[in-house]
């Protein structure tokens, strides 16, 4: 089994790109695997490690279909739904409550909006 090329941090060779970079420039790895690493010393830690990836085998990124907007939309819509009153928040539920900020804190002045 071969061992990555690591490389300092900016010290990269060109041809080489983070996810990051990838997606900006409209690509994705496409399947290959993490070609060489990229080291960010830190004091009385370990390194920052990023993984890069070949440009040259990157893939173009595939396009939204009509389908994939739609199940986006219902995920979304779905994670604003509060599971106990079942109404709809108006913003994203946070993890954290679980609910509702009103069905979370009832004791609060504040008022349920119908």
């Amino acid at each position: 089994m071969s061992t990555l090329p690591v490389y300092r941090w900016r010290l990269a060779p060109d041809g080489y790109a983070t996810r990051r970079q990838l997606r900006a420039r409209g690509l994705r790895p496409g399947g290959q695997g993490v070609a060489a690493q990229l080291e960010r010393p830190r004091r009385c830690r370990e390194p920052l490690v990023a993984y890069l990836y070949r440009v040259d085998l990157a893939k173009p990124v595939r396009p939204m279909t009509p389908a994939r907007w739609a199940a986006l939309a219902k995920a979304n819509a779905a994670r604003r739904v509060c599971p106990q009153c079942r109404r709809d928040a108006g913003y994203v539920i946070p993890a954290s409550l679980g609910t509702c900020v009103p069905c979370a804190y009832p004791d609060s002045d504040s008022p349920r909006s119908v």
